[in-house]
């Protein structure tokens, strides 16, 4: 991943503030930080979210790589030379040790030295690997294998040890080592950039000891694998939501959503959701993981919310259970590429999934006090109108149940921790007496890269109409080159060739397409853009409303046509409610007036009578058998 979309939380990162360029000189807390300028030397408290990478990579080729193109020869070469490395990145190996592994390897230390560094710089992603282009030509540089070694040497000597020099002191040595060769010396962005690609647990290791190390980076034993700081285990879970919810236009009854939720077993905070009304499967699981990853301002201000929900960062296990909707090869090869493991709850271990389980049930619980519940079992449910009293859209629960999690869940005291899951996650982070710090996670800024690197995909050839996915037509002008694009060098067995669409659940109206050659996306809108914009999950309910209605060939007009007409039949009915109302509230005004009317020129005697019969008579309870549309005879 390119630098302009990951950004590593550690002092002496340049970063990027208001356009100029600052140093990070401090995490105060999970929202602020301290950084200083290049320029002038000042410091200045600002809010993490407001701050960005100082630039780009030297090469931005894994960017441009996508999951879903790249050969199969070409991602097992990746895992290959992942396989390489990885002994170095899991036990902290340097000099001699890389040098023996590359020897076994066929290969030359400086290669391997290469795929480390640029799996670190990646932010440890092994799609890096892939990329076998030369980093230098125009608008690049590249360094010699001299200077790479230099610096590679000076880290070693002068950086990883325990006297723990700061990098300055790293550059100004390879300065020196440079000068006696009489070379050009790198800039010190390079180094600083080197240094920071560092894995943090090496780091650890080399300059605070084996204690701090194993402290702060192997797994405690204890009642769940694994689990000893912030992110080190998500578990993910889906439950039908009891609530019935309505549409956005016509607040009419559409059904009960599924919900998506990721849980971080060691602060029990929850770190990203996915609601929808699709059945659970692996995209709403990749989605939720992305949620996860991503930063959450954006998310937070499109539900207009102005509260905080300080999770973000890779996680280092995910936690699934076994089930089949959590499968996906996608979503395997997405979580591999981001170096994430997955852990499949082990069969017959419900005990393991009882985390994201109990929390599920905790927010079932507020979920049955709102208009529109369906409880959880029939008896709470008798006598109770789900359709009839329900009231709250997919966007309106949306936002309760964020707020639910953020202001209620968050801050409230969790009996198993003693504390409140924010409290937990804020110590897991920054450290206290018992617990050592971990450090605020890495942030990636390229939301849509992530959301997509977890979609599933899907495989159409190019025609001159465009693309069909579910009996729609997509085109765009930047399709127009790829139109009857064929593979393969023999004209007699040429096939056609395939190209990678993916969509985003909640808009089906355009899909993204990978230009295999500009190694890009870009979004293909529908091919007649007079259709409105719909989901996923109305276009499959329209799929099988018109196949229960006996249509054998389905196209884009019948489905289009469907759902305009699903759209007049809701708009009649809610005119006739309006009407209804109307007519009801003039009746009962025009019952007002005859009482009134009543009263005011009624004879004397008459509201004596009546006086004296309901005096005389048995006393009446407020509101016994009043019934208001009904007038005085």
């Amino acid at each position: 991943m390119a630098h302009n979309d990951f950004l590593t939380l550690q002092p002496g990162v340049l970063v990027s503030y208001q356009g100029a360029s600052y140093t990070l000189e401090k995490i105060l807390d999970l929202h602020t930080a301290l950084i200083k300028s290049t320029l002038t030397d000042k410091l200045v408290r600002v809010s993490i979210k407001d701050i960005q990478p100082s630039q780009a990579s030297d090469s931005d080729s894994e960017r441009k790589i996508d999951l879903t193109t790249t050969p199969e020869k070409d991602w097992e070469e990746a895992q290959k030379r992942f396989n390489i490395i990885k002994p170095i990145i899991e036990l902290s190996l340097t000099g001699k040790d890389i040098v023996d592994i590359a020897t076994q390897n066929n290969l030359h230390y400086t290669t391997v030295y290469r795929w480390v560094r640029r799996y670190y710089e990646s932010g440890g992603k092994v799609i890096s690997l892939v990329y076998n282009g030369s980093n230098g030509g125009k608008g690049k540089s590249r360094l010699s294998d001299e200077v790479d070694q230099l610096i590679s040497a000076a880290i070693e000597s002068t950086y990883l040890n325990k006297q723990r020099k700061p990098i300055l002191k790293t550059y100004e040595e390879v300065c020196i080592q440079c000068k006696n060769l009489g070379i050009e010396p790198p800039h010190l962005n390079t180094v600083r950039n080197r240094i920071l690609s560092i894995r943090e647990e090496t780091m650890t290791l080399r300059r605070y000891g084996k204690d701090a190390a194993k402290y702060k980076f192997e797994p405690i034993k204890g009642h769940f694998p694994k689990v000893e700081f912030p992110l080190s285990v998500v578990q993910i879970d889906h439950t039908k939501v009891d609530i019935i919810l309505v549409d956005e236009v016509y607040r009419k009854p559409v059904g009960r959503p599924w919900v998506t939720m990721a849980i971080d077993i060691f602060s029990r905070m929850v770190v990203g959701l996915y609601l929808s009304f699709d059945p659970p499967g692996a995209l709403a699981t990749g989605m939720c993981v992305a949620h996860s990853i991503l930063p959450k301002e954006i998310y937070l201000s499109k539900l207009d919310i102005n509260g905080d929900w300080p999770c973000w960062g890779v996680m280092q296990t995910l936690h699934l259970d076994n089930a089949k909707e959590f499968r996906g090869i996608m979503l395997e090869r997405a979580c591999l590429n981001y170096g994430i493991e997955i852990d499949w709850r082990p069969v017959k271990t419900p005990n393991w999934g009882g985390h994201i389980e109990r929390l599920l049930g905790t927010f079932a619980k507020e979920i049955h006090t709102l208009p529109g519940t369906t409880f959880s079992n029939t008896k709470d449910r008798k006598g109770y109108d789900s359709e009839k009293n329900a009231t709250f859209t997919l966007p309106e629960f949306e936002r309760w149940l964020v707020t639910l999690v953020n202001d209620v869940y968050h801050k409230r005291k969790h009996s198993a921790l003693g504390v409140s899951p924010f409290e937990k996650y804020n110590e897991g982070i920054f450290g206290s007496q018992t617990q050592q710090a971990k450090g605020l996670p890495s942030r990636i800024f390229n939301e849509q890269k992530v959301k997509l690197d977890f979609m599933p995909f899907v495989e159409r050839t190019i025609q001159e109409y465009g693309i069909i996915v579910d009996h729609i037509y997509y085109y765009d002008e930047v399709l127009r080159r790829w139109i009857h694009s064929k593979e393969g060098v023999n004209k007699k067995t040429q096939a056609k060739r395939k190209f990678i669409f993916k969509r985003d659940p909640r808009d089906i109206s355009v899909v993204y397409f990978y230009d295999p050659e500009l190694k890009d996306y870009f979004e293909i809108p529908y091919r007649d853009t007079s259709h409105p914009p719909i989901t996923l999950w109305e276009h499959k309910e329209i799929l099988r409303r018109l196949s229960n209605a006996g249509e054998k060939t389905i196209n884009e007009n019948l489905i289009f046509e469907a759902y305009k007409r699903l759209r007049e039949i809701e708009n009649d009915a809610v005119t006739k409610t309006i009407e209804i109302k109307k007519h009801r509230q003039s009746s009962k005004k025009h019952i007002s007036q005859q009482k009134s009317f009543k009263k005011e020129f009624a004879q004397p005697n008459q509201l004596m009578l009546s006086t004296e019969i309901y005096s005389s008579s048995e006393d009446v309870k407020p509101f016994d058998e009043i019934d208001d549309d009904t007038p005085y005879a």
